[in-house]
């Protein structure tokens, strides 16, 4: 019983997350947003396999509490080894303060936290070493800080995974890891999206009171401090569950196989989901996925794109009619799923402007967004293909000189920029379309006076519009044309802006305010172009950057990855085009309507030349999917193929060709054919990205041997 209760601080920490993450469980169970039911069984496992999960993932966390108790004797004061561990310290932070300590090599704020860490531990342990009378109490003010600090941690992750789950109907994934880099843009989304006072105030009280009980009937580890054999005894016991957990966790996880998504997620640890995310930030598409031969990828992909010579994507683009030079505006509209306008269905009157904008344009009514973040979107319109597996090719290292849109623009002779109402910082945006030949014009170059309202994630689109007006008036006085790629901010959480332009107050911060304002600002910005001498002469392409939530029962459910994509030139005839196509598709399809010469690397097709064949590309970070003859197959990591026949679930009063809702039906055998298809696309990009051969090169010498990617 005695050695029991010197186990007291881990047992009643243990208890205390377990009851958060059963709690959290039950609250993501019935969330609005886990748009499923649940079968018995499938409750159980989420219950009973989560518990389990829990108590192995807190044996690993409770690593730094096992340290930390182990070391906790009065033996170590004694002369002289007290003085000994003292001057150890004082030479360890003179040497973590020199500036050339290992710690420095890696950079950034490591050398610093390293140097504050060794200097808070050595005035502590100076403390208990010449204070002696002081021991006891300064030792309890350590112990009461320790379980102060896990319980804090405990509930703040409670917290967080409730708000991601909130925003993204998953535990902790990669976006999460992304988040971790760029902290200003994130807590100064937080800081304006949720009341971060009241809740921090509460966190802090209810961590205050926690800490009490578990402290209270944890102290008896302090009052008899374990001796020798006792703490040895503890460390064999916790290791060997340590040992454990490092196997029990990963086959836990691969019981996380149902196909019901949100059964896997809520069953899943989000520490340990944390960790997976982090640890699969890249992943080589030929170590994880289902590969061919080389050959047969290039021979199978020539099938799907007729006009590729050799083993590469290059192709001749030839068009009989004389090339129209006109200016291109792009706006990629953050967040804006096929579902917030009118002809999908919605009733909510949010999108008047684009609603009435579709009836005078060429809408695309069946397009599919290549991922779920806004660098999947940049990238799709940019680089025109498939989303690989990992990062998005905007955030990796290799990310300039490739083939691109702008790279097309500037060989016809037009001015190219990048506008964006953020730091472009952010996402790497910067880095990638500076990178690519692109000029930049984001929030640091605006005026003061040019700034009416911003929130942390920019200024508003009002002010990113009047700015793009004056940059494309100066352009147009250079007698060049101009395309100039504007990415929106407005439409995101915290949802804020300017008051009284719409009938939503911008403090409610709610998500269809945050859609009308979008909209409200693209009329706006409209307005101001048809007073311009150049709107007659432009061409203005509007699509979503991705949906505004990625949350579904399946792996990649369809109606998240729906969005709208129109092109409007006043001189253009308005027309409907409802055959499936992808995100990539939008560009080429763009040149065509120019009737551009081009030599091409892209994967994205025009869409009205005879050789195209409807498909669309989906994907999350991880997962791969290719939508083609009416079956959604997906590639993940381990080899794993999965093929889903899609039923569509027609809403009532929508035409047929703006349906978006479908259900994902697995097959019982696979199709073959397409499964290679996929294989075909997405290992062909990823090869061709790797060995550095979708650059923006001397694709002419090279296109006429037949063989784009033999090494430089």
């Amino acid at each position: 019983m005695d050695f029991y209760k010197k186990l007291s601080p881990f047992y009643n920490l243990a208890i205390f997350y377990f009851v958060i993450s059963f709690i959290l469980r039950i609250v993501l169970f019935f969330h609005p947003i886990t748009q499923t039911s649940f079968t018995f069984s499938e409750s159980l496992k989420i219950f009973s396999l989560g518990l389990i999960s829990d108590f192995f993932v807190f044996i690993i966390a409770s690593g730094f509490l096992w340290l930390y108790l182990i070391f906790i004797s009065n033996s170590k004061y004694n002369k002289p080894t007290g003085y000994i561990i003292l001057a150890f310290l004082c030479g360890l932070f003179i040497y973590a303060a020199s500036g050339k300590s290992i710690f420095d090599e890696y950079g950034g704020a490591l050398p610093k936290i390293v140097m504050i860490f060794i200097g808070i531990k050595t005035v502590l342990f100076a403390a208990l070493l010449f204070l002696p009378q002081l021991r006891s109490k300064i030792r309890f003010g350590l112990f009461v800080f320790v379980i102060f600090l896990y319980v804090l941690l405990i509930l703040q992750n409670g917290l967080s995974e409730y708000f991601f789950w909130n925003e993204f109907g998953v535990k902790y994934n990669f976006i999460a890891v992304n988040y971790l880099i760029y902290t200003n843009e994130v807590i100064g989304n937080i800081m304006q999206s949720y009341p971060v006072v009241p809740i921090f105030s509460a966190l802090f009280l209810i961590t205050a009171v926690i800490t009490y009980f578990i402290v209270k009937s944890s102290k008896n580890y302090l009052t008899a401090i374990p001796s020798f054999r006792e703490k040895l005894k503890i460390s064999i016991l916790y290791i060997g569950l340590f040992l454990v957990s490092l196997i029990a966790i990963p086959d836990l996880a691969k019981t996380e196989n149902s196909k019901n998504v949100f059964v896997n997620e809520l069953q899943s640890n989000g520490l340990y989901k944390f960790y997976l995310a982090f640890q699969n930030s890249k992943l080589d598409y030929f170590e994880f996925y289902k590969t061919m031969p080389e050959q047969k990828a290039f021979a199978i992909l020539k099938q799907q794109m007729p006009s590729i010579t050799g083993e590469n994507t290059v192709q001749q683009i030839k068009n009989d009619s004389t090339e129209n030079r006109k200016n291109v505006v792009l706006i990629t509209i953050e967040s804006l799923s096929a579902d917030f306008m009118k002809m999908y269905g919605n009733t909510q009157n949010i999108t008047p402007f684009l609603d009435s904008l579709s009836q005078k344009s060429l809408v695309f009514t069946n397009v599919y967004a290549a991922g779920n973040r806004t660098v999947r979107g940049l990238e799709a319109v940019t680089l025109c293909l498939p989303p690989t597996a990992g990062e998005s090719v905007v955030k990796r290292e290799d990310n300039k000189n490739k083939f691109s849109t702008g790279a097309v623009f500037k060989q016809k002779g037009y001015n190219v920029k990048f506008l964006y109402g953020g730091d472009a910082f952010f996402d790497n945006m910067q880095d990638f379309y500076s990178g690519n030949g692109y000029q930049i014009v984001d929030k640091s170059s605006f005026k003061p006076e040019e700034i009416t309202f911003s929130n942390v994630w920019g200024v508003c689109d009002e002010d990113m519009y009047h700015k793009a007006i004056n940059v494309m008036n100066a352009e147009s006085k250079e007698n060049k044309p101009f395309f100039n790629h504007i990415m929106t901010v407005s439409n995101h959480r915290p949802f804020t802006y300017p008051e009284n332009k719409i009938d939503i107050p911008g403090n409610i911060k709610s998500r269809d305010g945050g859609v009308k304002y979008t909209d409200y600002a693209l009329r706006k910005f409209f307005e101001m172009a048809e007073k311009q001498p150049w709107y007659k002469n432009t061409v203005f392409v509007i699509v979503a950057d991705h949906c505004a939530s990625s949350a579904g029962k399946t792996q990649l459910p369809l109606d998240k990855y729906r969005i709208p994509a129109l092109i409007f030139s006043p001189d253009m005839k308005p027309e409907k085009y409802s055959k499936l196509m992808s995100q990539i598709d939008l560009m080429p399809t763009l040149f065509g309507l120019l009737n551009f010469d081009y030599e091409s690397k892209f994967y994205g097709h025009d869409v009205f030349k005879a050789d195209y064949q409807p498909r669309a590309f989906i994907a999350t970070y991880q997962d791969l999917g290719l939508i083609k003859d009416n079956v959604l197959t997906i590639l993940s990591p381990k080899q794993q193929i999965k093929q889903f026949e899609l039923k569509l679930n027609p809403k009532d009063n929508v035409s047929p060709e703006c349906q978006i809702y479908y259900d994902e039906i697995p097959l019982k055998s696979q199709k073959t054919d397409l499964v290679n298809q996929t294989v075909s696309y997405y290992q062909s990009a990823s090869y061709l990205l790797k060995e550095k051969e979708y650059q923006f090169n001397d694709l002419s010498s090279r296109a006429k041997n037949g063989k784009l990617y033999a090494k430089d």
